[in-house]
């Protein structure tokens, strides 16, 4: 396992570090939520993090992109975290990019890898249905329909549907001879009749989607590699997403430690900076160790993921369930250091804490890994 980047990805990171401060810090978030603005991120940014090669991290270099791997898209990841800078990366150019260049036909991947690549194109993965992640309880349909099939269903948390140019859908098309039931993956036109989306937005100003299959007729080109083997795929997309929330999470933890550290440096109570009280600078040492840890796991899971190593699902489970907690405390200890002003907006940490509670439910909280891994070893 690798633990200290490379020069390209030292390289990476010092580019995506001033990048993300620069073009995309905390204050942009602010005006996007205050302005109530129609898509929840900057076009802009998206076109300028193509034009840095962020978009395209996962891409063949035939299709346009510079491919370098999980780990060049964890390190992105992680400084979209420190700044929570809102973009598509996540659904685009992780999960899409993932399913497509894991599955998608010739016609695929030529028509949209590409697009992604240069920032032209959002896909969004239809995956949940439910408040909580579950991708083994799918009841949304694909029936046979012609030659092509029938979609029926709603799907919930589809992370920036109400501007995808095509959604990624999970549905069931069958049954097995022990009646365990199968799934594939399909291609879909948002436009296409009977689909109807709408708008949610989540507590830390983000954007998510509902979206309702009724009687939805695509063509048997949008499946995305072979019918009734989308578990496949799919599991190779929940591998790289929970890898790049983690690092996400890794950011966003690191940062609220690191503003959390400075302010009780400078922050008087009865004449004495509060960082010389030796209950702050043991919490402080503990949640340092915490995140030094999580940092660790993060890197286990964007290395396990570029060797394709065979226990990278579990892994990436592990470091999930792990940066859900570390990120949660490193949150919740910084609005308790700030005191009172934690719990004010004109505190970035609030914000901080928003993110990190949503990222923290993303492709499953740290009580569903943490049964996940269990249940692998037999425990």
């Amino acid at each position: 396992m690798g633990l200290v980047l490379n020069e390209d990805e030292s390289l990476l990171q010092d580019a995506a570090e001033g990048f993300f401060a620069d073009k995309a810090p905390i204050k942009e978030l602010r005006n996007l939520r205050d302005n109530r603005d129609e898509i929840g991120f900057s076009q802009a940014l998206w076109k300028e993090m193509a034009e840095m090669g962020f978009t395209g991290v996962l891409v063949e270099e035939e299709y346009g992109g510079v491919d370098m791997g999980f780990m060049a898209s964890g390190i992105i990841a992680e400084q979209m975290g420190r700044n929570l800078s809102a973009s598509p990366f996540l659904s685009t150019s992780i999960l899409a990019a993932t399913a497509i260049r894991e599955g998608g036909s010739d016609d695929q991947k030529s028509n949209w890898l590409p697009k992604i690549a240069s920032g032209d194109a959002i896909i969004a993965l239809a995956l949940d249905e439910r408040a909580k992640h579950n991708p083994d309880n799918i009841t949304t349909t694909a029936e046979r329909s012609g030659n092509g099939f029938r979609l029926n269903g709603s799907k919930a948390m589809v992370v920036d549907g109400h501007v995808a140019d095509a959604f990624i859908v999970a549905a069931k098309t069958g049954s097995q001879e022990d009646g365990t039931e199968v799934t594939s993956l399909f291609l879909v036109d948002p436009n296409t009749n009977g689909i109807s989306t709408e708008r949610t937005i989540m507590l830390d100003s983000r954007n998510s989607a509902r979206v309702d299959f009724n009687e939805v007729e695509i063509s048997g080109d949008a499946l995305i590699g072979n019918i009734d083997d989308g578990e496949h795929i799919l599991r190779k997309v929940l591998n790289a997403g929970r890898a790049a929330v983690s690092a996400e999470l890794l950011g966003a933890g690191s940062q609220a430690f690191e503003s959390t550290v400075a302010y009780i440096k400078e922050r008087k109570q009865f004449g004495k900076i509060i960082g010389e009280f030796q209950a702050l600078q043991h919490r402080a040492s503990h949640l340092y160790s915490e995140i030094e840890n999580a940092r660790s796991a993060v890197m286990a899971a964007l290395t396990a993921l570029d060797k394709n190593d065979d226990n990278s699902e579990g892994i990436c489970a592990m470091t999930k369930a792990k940066l859900g907690s570390v990120a949660k405390l490193a949150s919740q200890e910084g609005v308790q250091m700030h005191g009172g002003v934690g719990m004010t907006d004109e505190y970035d940490i609030g914000l901080f804490m928003k993110r990190i509670r949503v990222l923290q439910e993303l492709f499953g909280d740290a009580s569903y890994h943490m049964n996940k891994v269990a249940l692998s070893n037999e425990y």
